[in-house]
């Protein structure tokens, strides 16, 4: 299975989120899975993929040209694959994953959740978005989806790709699941 993984390109302000990260990367290989993520060497996204790579896994990155010129990318990946844009590197992202997996992240990864979530929504894609509520860190989105759909601007129903996992233990058996 192709699991795209969403995340910073910081390293966040607790330790924990880099070993939560290559945890999950070293059990994407393990289990057979390839990464594909945003193709950075920086923060998180270069933890989850440099412990894909070190478990043996494949790991397929995706970066806009003007990254590669800033030389963000990791070296030793899979495959590299260069867009134009940041919109052609989500649509990128998007075609080439079955799953997503939502880690905590800053404003680029609140818009991939977005525009996935909605393509999901929309029946455009028929996979599914697991947002990694790690120490409660998607709480008010959680609580944002539950508003829409109590104020009945989104129905239930549209949403059933989304799920929340607010453990590791919960993440991966997910994962197994599908």
């Amino acid at each position: 299975m192709n699991i795209c993984v969403y995340l910073s390109a910081q390293d966040g302000k607790s330790e924990a989120y880099k070993e939560t990260v290559r945890h999950f990367g070293k059990f994407i290989a393990e289990n057979g899975h390839r990464l594909i993520y945003g193709g950075s060497k920086s923060g998180l996204m270069g933890e989850i993929a440099i412990s894909a790579l070190e478990a043996g896994g494949e790991v397929i990155g995706v970066e806009p040209e003007f990254f590669i010129e800033a030389e963000f990318q990791l070296e030793g990946l899979t495959e590299l694959i260069v867009t134009r844009s940041m919109n052609e590197r989500k649509e990128k992202l998007i075609e080439l994953s079955d799953v997503f997996v939502a880690f905590p992240g800053s404003t680029g990864t609140l818009e991939e959740i977005a525009d996935t979530v909605s393509m999901i929504k929309m029946g455009m894609i028929e996979k599914k978005m697991i947002i990694f509520n790690y120490n409660g860190f998607y709480e008010p989105l959680k609580k944002l989806f539950s508003s829409m759909i109590s104020e009945e601007l989104i129905r239930e129903d549209e949403l059933s790709g989304v799920l929340f996992a607010d453990s590791e233990a919960e993440l991966m058996s997910l994962i197994e699941k599908l």
